[in-house]
């Protein structure tokens, strides 16, 4: 496979994931604020801390309303990742790859982002009631996944899209953990309450974890939230369990057994894998929640790295940032 090919389709799955996680998150907030005690302002600043898009937010809009918050995560033509612009971004690797992608897969990643350039076109009602356009947004994106699901044959191709898909879905986890579990932390008064509830369940619903979390706790705690989402080895949406899976794909594509490696994408992907699995909840805590998803994204980041200096022929400490790929409407 040429190696434009495959960072062609490793980054349609990152810009696909990527806009379904804005929406995932812009709706899971929406939710938490109506019953949030704290600062609105700071409650939807915490999407821009998570993204990493506070300075370029502030370049131009004044204040993190909640307004201003969702037009700059979905229509923003200046925020290289608002979903409109991640889906540009998508259908034009897709685009340039139609070849290697089905039709009906093609077609679908075509229609996504023409729903969403369609609604840009409205965008003042949108963000007035946006949670139907954001279920809209999710559905759509499901879609494209069991297209390609049914469609597509399991080569390199679908795992270069399938690693693209981990990696992104294991950094925006990671990410909306680290900023929620410390803007949820409950006041002590509050522990057990029913709005404490209702907020960590919004958390584990920005995931589509919920269901699955009630029926393996039960009840909801925040140690038990932090132990579902970064170590369960069964829920797709883990940071364990995506790593896994990359590190999956990554060996199906270069055909290297386990316990070995043959480049530095497999070397990094699986000493993150072996951290994860003898990790324990208590520790993640204990020695702080922050720095273990700070040391993960960094380890996420090299393993990106990695990808491209291995299958791509790209020296990553020379090309574009991540976000350049993404075209302008």
């Amino acid at each position: 496979m040429l190696c434009r090919v495959a960072e062609s389709l490793f980054w349609m799955s990152r810009y696909l994931e990527r806009a379904e996680n804005q929406a995932r998150f812009i709706d899971v907030t929406s939710q938490i604020a109506l019953g949030y005690r704290g600062s609105e302002l700071d409650l939807w600043s915490s999407l821009l801390h998570a993204g990493g898009d506070v300075e370029d937010f502030k370049k131009s809009y004044s204040a993190p309303t909640q307004e201003n918050v969702i037009r700059y995560l979905l229509f923003d033509p200046q925020n290289l990742n608002s979903v409109v612009n991640c889906l540009a971004a998508a259908r034009e690797n897709a685009r340039a790859v139609r070849e290697n992608l089905t039709t009906p897969m093609w077609e679908a990643v075509n229609r996504f982002y023409l729903r969403v350039r369609s609604a840009a076109s409205e965008s003042n009602r949108v963000i007035r009631q946006p949670h139907s356009f954001l279920e809209q947004i999710k559905r759509m994106s499901n879609q494209v996944m069991g297209v390609s699901r049914a469609t597509w044959s399991r080569g390199e191709a679908w795992h270069f899209s399938c690693l693209g898909y981990d990696i992104e879905r294991a950094d925006k986890t990671s990410r909306i953990l680290d900023v929620k579990y410390f803007i949820l932390l409950p006041d002590p008064t509050h522990v057990g309450s029913q709005v404490d509830v209702v907020q960590w369940a919004a958390l584990l619903e920005s995931t589509s974890a919920l269901q699955m979390y009630r029926r393996e706790y039960g009840r909801i705690e925040p140690s038990n939230v932090v132990e579902f989402l970064i170590l369960n080895k069964r829920f797709p949406r883990s940071m364990r369990f995506c790593v896994r899976e990359a590190e999956s794909s990554i060996r199906a594509i270069s055909g290297t057994p386990l316990h070995s490696f043959s480049n530095p994408a497999e070397q990094l992907v699986a000493q993150l894998n072996a951290k994860l699995n003898f990790a324990r909840a208590a520790d993640v805590i204990g020695n702080g929640l922050h720095q273990f998803v700070d040391d993960f994204q960094s380890q996420l980041n090299g393993i990106g790295a990695g990808v491209a200096e291995s299958f791509f022929q790209v020296d990553m400490s020379a090309r574009r940032s991540m976000q350049s790929q993404s075209s302008m409407l």
